[in-house]
């Protein structure tokens, strides 16, 4: 059986992990939690970036990042969420786009609860946040579109981090990006089973 290192809160686990439910692979995989923070977790032997998501495979040999990882998932599951030319690369742009505000939220995250207030940075938060703003802008102009692949799932699971850690504040000024979640959410329930 395969493991997934783990933490509830990560979109970018929470991406696998749903993907792999869309897949039909879930029971294939045991999802174990990582801690990237304590270094007596066996998580740095397992991937030694120290990051989750890592997939531990069958032969013990570890896969990280989470778009490697939706890439061997989805070659295991028979191609259903990363399709071929010429949509593939549309798929592909979308989840970089919701990798990208996870990345930029991320780095807020860091930013504002790891450093006391006064050693924080506004200008890396400013630079950060008008990554996310430009993404969202982008998104609510034009929503994921056609069937559910992984540049969907990407997305949602950004927004959901948003929503998590941001309290979302995103949904006020995008509407459409919101109805589009909505939708998401009603039609893909590993969303909400997911949810940190």
């Amino acid at each position: 059986m395969m493991i997934l290192r783990y933490s509830a809160a990560s979109p970018y686990a929470r991406k696998i992990r749903i993907a792999a439910e869309l897949l039909g692979l879930s029971d294939r995989i045991e999802v174990v939690a990582a801690s990237t923070t304590d270094p007596n977790d066996s998580l740095r032997g397992q991937n030694p970036l120290g990051k989750i998501p890592t997939l531990i495979l069958d032969d013990g040999s570890a896969l990280y990042d989470s778009r490697v990882i939706a890439d061997y998932l989805d070659h295991l599951g028979g191609g259903k969420l990363i399709p071929a030319a010429p949509h593939r690369f549309d798929a592909l742009r979308m989840q970089a786009l919701g990798d990208g505000i996870n990345d930029a939220a991320l780095l807020i995250r860091y930013e504002t609860a790891m450093r006391p207030p006064e050693r924080r940075d506004q200008d890396t938060i400013d630079l950060q946040q008008g990554k996310i703003d430009r993404a969202l802008a982008s998104l609510d102009a034009e929503p994921p579109a056609g069937p559910v692949d992984i540049g969907h799932i990407a997305v949602a699971c950004a927004l959901g981090y948003l929503d998590l850690r941001f309290d979302g504040v995103w949904r006020a000024g995008h509407p459409k990006l919101k109805a589009w979640l909505a939708d998401f959410e009603a039609k893909i329930p590993a969303f909400e089973a997911t949810k940190a």
